[in-house]
């Protein structure tokens, strides 16, 4: 009952936006229901800054609904499938992946960006867009603030990417006979699932292909969003050790505080789902948990919103816009690269 006392307010705030931002995903899938929510939770803010009650459950929601939604995330991976068709892809994704946390790490030092921004806009360009930041937001313990920044960045990317991409493709000729070489391109080289969906999703209706490449281009991205584990692990134990070097008692390493239990049962989740597939049921029964996944994300992305100063982020927004530039150029240039050099096209 305390727990409800303290947060219901809050709760009930960012799922009131959360819901029609859902819908209005649904009905514009390049620009997502996570941007329209976040967008709303900052127009929001702009006209109401003191959140009164409000406050703890926004607070609450930007956190734990977040990490439960990557947890929920865990239920859309089949290991085994995922396996299987993204060995092909595995390594364009840990080029281009080792390429964005470069040019991130790079960037930084020379535009001196802020470490937590570098590495969300670098995550969130190389694995996965808003889901990446999610997961790496908590463990790097980013502010809202940083986390609206990076999702901004990535936002104004994937809405190029779902736009320009089919364009680039039929321009260096990959093959328009099947979905292969660009699917593996999207899957690799646009950070978000919406925008991978909706440029697969053009390039099979320009040239008649059913759901040839969109079925790649999910595969591919569903590998690359594994990602997330080994990511998360590293910064964790860095910034474990980092604040142990600090002399805080509190935060001696160990690498069971270390671990983000969050990340496990992502881990367990996916497992779960592997495991029941391969006894014979159907993926699709996991169809709610991924949905509800999303929504959660949803309903996140609003609190950070609700926490977030606009004109701040308007004031600040530059350098991190040209870190997420030079990570989307440099993951385009290595995808097309490594698919050239794999005969892929």
């Amino acid at each position: 009952m305390d727990f409800l006392k303290k947060n219901f307010s809050g709760l009930l705030l960012c799922f009131v936006i959360a819901v029609p931002a859902w819908m209005l995903g649904k009905m514009f899938p390049v620009v997502g229901g996570a941007v329209i929510s976040i967008i709303a939770g900052m127009i929001i803010t702009m006209f109401c800054k003191d959140k009164g009650k409000a406050a703890p459950g926004i607070k609450w929601t930007s956190k734990y609904i977040l990490q439960a939604a990557v947890v929920l995330l865990g239920f859309g991976m089949n290991l085994g499938v995922i396996f299987e068709t993204g060995k092909q892809s595995l390594p364009i994704i840990i080029c281009t992946i080792t390429t964005s946390l470069v040019i991130a790490w790079i960037c930084r030092k020379a535009l001196k960006v802020s470490a937590n921004s570098a590495i969300l806009v670098g995550v969130g360009s190389s694995i996965c867009g808003g889901s990446a930041i999610a997961a790496t937001a908590p463990v790097i313990e980013a502010d809202d603030n940083e986390v609206a920044q990076a999702i901004s960045v990535i936002f104004f990317f994937n809405v190029l990417a779902a736009i320009f991409f089919p364009i680039l493709g039929n321009a260096i000729g990959f093959d328009t006979t099947h979905g292969d070489a660009f699917g593996i391109f999207a899957g690799t080289a646009i950070n978000d699932t919406s925008s991978v969906t909706a440029a697969a999703a053009t390039w099979d209706s320009m040239w008649n292909l059913g759901s040839e490449t969109l079925n790649k281009a999910v595969t591919v991205k569903l590998t690359r969003t594994l990602a997330i584990i080994p990511i998360t692990l590293v910064l964790s134990i860095i910034r474990a050790k980092s604040a142990a070097k600090e002399g805080r008692k509190s935060a001696e390493f160990s690498l069971k505080r270390a671990f983000p239990m969050f990340i496990l049962y992502f881990i367990i989740a996916a497992v779960i789902t592997t495991v029941c597939v391969n006894m014979g049921v159907e993926a699709s029964v996991f169809g709610p948990l991924k949905q509800l996944s999303k929504f959660f994300i949803v309903m996140a992305m609003a609190a950070i919103g609700l926490n977030s100063n606009i004109v701040h982020l308007i004031k600040t927004g530059g350098k991190p816009l040209i870190v997420g530039a030079s990570c989307w150029a440099g993951i385009t240039i290595v995808s097309l690269i490594m698919q050239h050099l794999m005969n892929i096209w």
